[in-house]
């Protein structure tokens, strides 16, 4: 097991990566308060784990909340359903709320546990790629709207982090893949060595081999945890995050919520910051091929669809909250590993970015 730690004084909180650690009682019990815990999870996840975190939980009053699976039901009518069971238990104040599953739950988890009561603990078991890179570390929680990605949320830190490498051997390759967006994305923002090694190591840890996957994870988490504690309301150095992330969201929010992974559009809305980045004079053309060629080789698009055309993209990117008095902030590229802020570009250039990176055609 590697133990990172997420430094915020005395809310710091301790990041667990390795095998067999999702019933790890020893790892969870120092962070619930009281004697309630409530576990949430999905369709899918249940039926693989949930038994065994209730078993591992014995002398806690457990009870548990199974939602539908997808980034469709990550909305606010699926948050008041979870605060409506914590009410009919009922649940008091020192209730413990325990995510397990990927994103999605993560996300919405945190921000139940950050409304209920006031507030109350909460544990993050990420059961996907996408989460033990990225998500589950830094407390962003949120819920969409049919308008905008992550639109109505809070900053609430989880209690600790248990990243079990085990479960992804139950990952879809899809799923595989669209983690693998936001493990670029780390090394591109901060890393360069980090890049280059992913560029000989990418499908060792696609293949899950247990060496490279762990060094990955905990690389990741690493320097996030780093980024996090150093602005942990993104104020500054921790926008750097969203690398890809607004060109992302509006194709998620385009396209409809779930019809493609949050990991696919960021896959797709980096390649189009790094063409951004070169027709900005900020970044070389081979360093553009290399980022592309590593996407693409995850498997993941490396286009906007098609059927979004670039007006529709731009509306959407207004709609996000990069935004700040009416200018779309960007995050842009000096070089692989070298990552800046900018609300200073030609609009003309963002414009020919949109268009030239749409697919040609698209059946999304």
């Amino acid at each position: 097991m590697r133990t990172l730690s997420v430094d915020l004084g005395t809310r710091s909180y301790p990041i667990h990566i390795g095998p067999g650690l999702r019933n790890r009682r020893d790892l969870m019990a120092p962070h619930i308060d009281g004697r309630q815990v409530m576990i949430v999870t999905n369709q899918t996840i249940a039926p693989l784990y949930l038994r065994d975190l209730v078993a591992t939980l014995d002398g806690f009053e457990v009870s548990t909340s199974v939602i539908a699976d997808g980034e469709t039901y990550k909305n606010l009518t699926t948050m008041e359903t979870l605060i409506e069971n914590l009410l009919r238990v009922p649940c008091d104040r020192k209730v413990t709320l325990v995510a397990l599953g990927g994103g999605v739950i993560g996300d919405i988890t945190g921000f139940v546990a950050g409304c209920y009561q006031r507030g109350v603990p909460f544990i993050q078991i990420p059961t996907t790629l996408l989460a033990q890179v990225d998500s589950s570390v830094g407390g962003k929680t949120a819920v969409n709207s049919a308008l905008g990605k992550n639109m109505i949320g809070m900053f609430y830190q989880p209690r600790c982090v248990i990243a079990d490498t085990d479960v992804l051997h139950t990952l879809p390759a899809r799923e595989l893949s669209a983690g693998f967006a936001e493990v670029i994305k780390t090394a591109l923002i901060r890393d360069r060595q980090f890049f280059d090694w992913l560029e000989e190591y990418a499908q060792a840890v696609l293949a899950l081999e247990a060496d490279a996957l762990t060094r990955t994870i905990e690389q990741c988490c690493r320097i996030k945890a780093a980024v996090v504690s150093e602005d942990e309301r993104e104020q500054g150095v921790r926008a750097l995050l969203n690398l890809g992330h607004t060109f992302g969201h509006a194709i998620e929010t385009g396209l409809g919520h779930g019809r493609w992974l949050h990991g696919e559009a960021v896959g797709a809305g980096m390649c189009m910051a790094a063409d951004m980045s070169v027709r900005s004079g900020l970044l070389d053309e081979a360093s553009r091929q290399r980022i592309e060629s590593l996407i693409r080789s995850a498997g993941l698009p490396s286009r906007s669809p098609g059927k979004i055309d670039q007006a529709r993209m731009l509306k959407l990117m207004r709609v996000d909250k990069k935004v700040e008095d009416g200018a779309i902030k960007l995050v842009l590229l000096r070089a692989i590993g070298d990552a800046l802020i900018s609300g200073e570009y030609d609009s003309d250039m963002l414009v020919a970015t949109l268009e030239s990176m749409r697919e040609e055609s698209s059946t999304a």
